[in-house]
């Protein structure tokens, strides 16, 4: 069972995504908040696995909440869960350690997918998201050509470059492990040796760090 809070201010999103998410078997929304404070004291309290987040509300907006959730010892999984599709919105909020970034006007299908792949340690984007990502990715290339370069990284070794192409196809570790013949444990520490070397707070992070320094295409994956 997934044990989910909802995070939003406005009641007609929450009554509609509580009722939508409580039509599926493995999932179970244990609470409803109306702003970033009131997520963090309730996620503090009932320890979910996962939060569905967005990003304006009062008080405490989506990124600041990710912020301090990420000072936690341990943490929910979060999906920002917003009508919010500009370039800059989604970079901040993949910084904050967001894992994943859904639409409200998803469809039911792909909001059910995002949580569980979530949930099982992988991410997936929207592909609207992606295409957004990938333009931001290629700006944040054009300028770093026109100011020298992007600042120099640990080299990753080919069986990180493996992983790092899986990663990019939202695999999570144990679906890594099963491609590469490998132990989960092994593709889980060579996932964080490629956060570390590439300075990524999460697995969304490394891919979109790992385009924008040419080491996949996201166009391919």
């Amino acid at each position: 069972m997934i044990r989910i809070i909802l995070a939003d201010d406005h009641p007609i999103v929450r009554e509609g995504l509580h009722t939508l998410l409580e039509t599926q078997p493995d999932f179970e929304v244990i609470a409803e908040c109306t702003n970033g404070d009131e997520a963090l004291r309730t996620t503090a309290q009932l320890q979910p696995d996962m939060l569905l987040l967005d990003l304006e509300m009062p008080v405490k907006d989506g990124v600041e909440t990710m912020r301090q959730l990420a000072l936690r010892a341990q943490r929910p999984r979060v999906i920002i869960f917003t009508a919010f599709d500009d370039d800059e919105r989604i970079i901040h909020a993949l910084q904050a350690g967001a894992d994943g970034y859904l639409l409200k006007e998803a469809p039911r299908e792909e909001i059910f997918k995002s949580i569980r792949i979530t949930m099982s340690g992988g991410s997936m984007l929207q592909p609207i998201v992606a295409s957004k990502l990938l333009r931001h990715v290629g700006q944040q290339k054009n300028t770093a050509r026109a100011s020298s370069a992007l600042p120099p990284v640990e080299e990753l070794t080919e069986r990180e470059l493996e992983v790092l192409r899986l990663l990019a196809q939202g695999m999570p570790n144990k679906e890594i492990a099963a491609q590469l013949i490998i132990s989960e444990r092994t593709a889980k520490f060579h996932v964080s040796s490629i956060m570390s070397k590439l300075g990524a707070t999460n697995r969304t992070e490394a891919v979109a760090l790992a385009a924008q320094r040419g080491l996949i295409n996201l166009n391919e994956q």
